[in-house]
């Protein structure tokens, strides 16, 4: 019978290298033998896709908190049911940068939604998938958008004040807290061959103890 796979998130706010660091995991994984696949959210999916163009535009400033949280999760349902659930059934790695986590340290933390009604939808929407292992990339929030400022134009998320991005920031060390079998954190804010020994260094720690 053929083994599940395993599900893995790299979480952090804005600026914190994921995507950069999404293809260490994603070495790492490969070098132990896994079938891994790659995932983002929001996004994932053709519909998700276009959630997400929804979710980033600036023109869309207005959008109510609650409007937020539904579209991630309207693009999260897509996402678990058409890619994430049936490669882990395959046998495969899902690695995705970003998970619910996201939703509980932006819309939660950063917009100030209650976490009780998150995880309603969580419960509901995706029977309370989550994943196996999450990498949390975190540093100073002032460092991650002065790093978001040096790359392309700033999206909606990435417009947000300071503020916004502290409050992102001590949602997701909260998760990383409450959930420390789950969540290994990393200073992102060490240079960039430093971030990426610890994450090798968490990660095959993680693997050699899943094997044992």
């Amino acid at each position: 019978m053929q083994a599940k796979g395993k599900f893995i998130t790299l979480e952090g706010g804005e600026g914190v290298g994921k995507t950069t660091n999404l293809a260490v995991v994603k070495a790492c994984l490969e070098a132990a033998g896994k079938r891994v696949l790659l995932t983002r959210e929001p996004g994932g999916t053709p519909i998700g896709e276009k959630i997400r163009t929804i979710l980033l535009d600036k023109g869309n400033a207005p959008l109510l908190a609650s409007a937020e949280l539904l579209l991630v999760f309207a693009a999260r349902v897509q996402h678990v049911e058409e890619v994430i659930r049936p490669a882990i059934e395959r046998g495969e790695w899902v690695l995705s940068d970003r998970f619910t986590d996201a939703s509980y340290a932006y819309q939660g933390g950063g917009r100030g939604i209650d976490s009780a009604r998150i995880a309603y939808l969580e419960t509901w929407l995706l029977d309370n998938l989550q994943p196996d292992f999450t990498l949390l990339l975190d540093t100073s929030p002032a460092i991650g958008k002065h790093r978001a400022g040096l790359r392309a134009e700033l999206d909606r998320f990435e417009s947000e004040e300071l503020a916004f991005f502290e409050r992102v920031r001590q949602g997701y060390l909260q998760r990383a807290k409450a959930m420390p079998d789950r969540f290994s954190v990393v200073d992102a804010g060490l240079p960039l061959d430093q971030v990426k020994y610890e994450i090798s260094e968490k990660l095959t720690a993680w693997l050699n103890r899943e094997d044992a």
